[in-house]
C-alpha cells in the first residue's frame, strides 16, 4: 500500500484525509467485516473536478476533443466523450427482472436512433460499484451520451441492499462465481430478457463494470462466453481471486492471480497505479488471465499523457496489425475511480484518459459467431 490518499469534502470547506494508509485500511476492514464489500473511495479532487455533494453548483464541463501529446508513440490520443443531451425520443426507464435466480431492478437507456433503423443495436451491460446506483454510474461514465453517438442499448442492473448492504456485487462469494447459480445466472437471464424485448444484436453483447462491478463482469463473461462478445473491467479483480470475505480483503490489498481462464474472451482493463482499495497488481493479473486462452499475441506498449492531466501506459496484445484482444491501461497516480469520468457522478477521476470512450471503441470491434452463441457449456 502506498501513502497516497483520496480527498473528501464536508460542508463548504475542503479537507484532505489522513495520509496514513494504515488508518484507511483499518477503517475499511472494520466496515468489510460487518458487510463483505469491495468498497469504493472517492477519487482525489483536482481543479477539473468538484465533489459529488456540490455537483449542482459545479460548472458544466465544456465539450472538447483535446489532442494528447505522445510520449513514446505518435498514435492519436483518445478523445474525451462529447456531452450529448438526450433527444426527446430517447428513453431511460426503470424495470424489474424476475427469474428463478432472484429479482433485480435495472435501468435501460434506449437511444433516439433505435427506432429509425432496422439494424439491431449492440447491448452493453454496465455493473456499478459499491455504494453506487444505476443513475450515479450513468452520470459518472457518461455512457448514455456514448449510446447516442454509437447507437447502443445500455443496461444498468441495480444491486439490492438485501443482497448486499452496500449494494456490492458478490464477486467473492463461492455461490456467485459460476454458471447456473447466483448472481451470474440472474444477470445472464436479465441480459437475455433485454435481447428478447428490444431491437438488440445477439452477436454484439458486452459487459463491463467498476470495482465490485468489474469483478462481477469478469465472472459473468467467463461463465457465459456464448452470451458476451467482450468484457471491460475498471479497478477490479480476476475471476476466482477470493473465496469469502476474509480472502477478499487480502486479495484487494495485496493482489491475487485468480484462476485460469477457460474461454477466450476479449478483455480491456483499466486500473489506477495509486489504487489503495484494489491493488493495481490485480489489473495485471486480469490481463495475464485474459491472455491465457490466446496463442502468440503480439505485445505493444505506449506511454501517453493527457494535457494537464495524468500519464498512462497502454499495453495491447493483438494478432499482427489487427484488432487487440487484450488491452491493459495503467493510469499513473490515479486512485479507485473511473478514469476520465464526469464530476457529476461519484468515484470518478476527470483528469485521467477517457475510459468510457476507449471501452466502447474496444468492445464494438468484437462479435460472437452463431456457432459460439449456440454452444452449450457444462455448468
Amino acid at each position: 500500500m502506498t501513502k497516497s490518499m483520496f480527498s473528501t469534502t464536508k460542508g463548504r470547506r475542503r479537507k484532505t484525509a489522513t495520509p496514513v494508509a494504515a488508518r484507511m485500511m483499518a477503517a475499511f476492514v472494520r466496515s468489510a467485516l460487518k458487510a463483505p464489500a469491495l468498497a469504493l473511495k472517492p477519487a482525489r479532487k483536482t481543479k477539473a473536478s468538484k465533489p459529488a455533494a456540490k455537483a449542482k453548483a459545479a460548472p458544466k464541463p465544456k465539450a472538447s476533443k483535446p489532442k494528447v501529446a505522445a510520449v513514446t508513440s505518435s498514435v492519436a490520443a483518445p478523445a474525451r466523450p462529447r456531452l450529448v443531451v438526450a433527444p426527446a425520443r430517447a428513453s431511460f426507464r426503470t424495470l424489474t427482472h424476475d427469474c428463478a435466480f432472484g429479482q433485480r431492478r435495472y435501468k435501460i437507456y434506449v437511444p433516439a436512433s433505435a427506432g429509425s433503423s432496422a439494424d439491431p443495436l449492440p447491448v452493453l451491460v454496465m455493473l456499478h460499484g459499491c455504494g453506487q446506483t444505476p443513475d450515479d454510474f450513468a452520470k459518472g461514465t457518461r455512457m448514455n451520451a456514448l449510446a447516442e453517438e454509437f447507437r447502443m442499448l445500455v443496461v444498468y442492473p441495480a444491486q439490492s441492499r438485501e443482497a448486499h448492504p452496500k449494494r456490492c456485487w458478490n464477486w467473492f462469494q463461492p455461490g456467485d462465481q459460476h454458471r447456473g447459480a447466483g448472481e451470474p445466472a440472474l444477470l445472464a437471464s436479465l441480459t437475455r430478457e433485454v435481447l428478447d424485448q428490444y431491437p438488440a444484436d445477439p452477436a454484439r453483447v458486452y459487459v463491463a463494470g467498476l470495482s465490485a462491478g468489474g469483478s462481477a463482469a469478469l465472472v459473468l463473461a467467463q461463465a457465459y462466453p456464448e452470451l458476451f462478445a467482450a468484457v471491460g473491467v475498471h479497478s477490479g479483480l480476476p475471476v476466482g481471486a477470493a473465496q469469502g470475505k476474509t480472502f477478499a480483503l487480502t486479495a484487494m490489498g495485496q493482489g491475487s492471480p485468480g484462476i485460469p481462464s477457460l474461454h477466450p474472451m476479449p478483455t480491456i482493463i483499466f486500473h489506477g497505479s495509486k489504487d489503495h482499495v484494489v491493488n493495481a497488481r490485480n489489473g495485471r493479473f486480469v490481463a495475464i488471465r485474459a491472455l491465457e486462452p490466446y496463442a502468440a499475441l503480439r505485445e505493444t506498449q505506449q506511454k501517453r499523457q493527457v494535457p494537464k492531466g495524468r500519464s498512462y501506459v497502454r499495453t495491447t496484445h493483438r494478432v499482427g496489425q489487427g484488432r487487440a484482444f487484450v488491452e491493459h491501461w495503467l493510469i499513473e497516480g490515479s486512485g479507485h475511480a473511473w478514469s476520465g469520468g464526469s464530476p457529476a457522478g461519484r468515484f470518478t477521476d476527470p483528469s485521467g484518459p477517457d475510459a468510457s470512450r476507449e471501452l466502447v471503441r474496444f468492445l464494438l470491434r468484437h462479435k460472437t459467431t452463431l456457432r459460439t452463441r449456440r454452444m452449450t457449456v457444462a455448468a
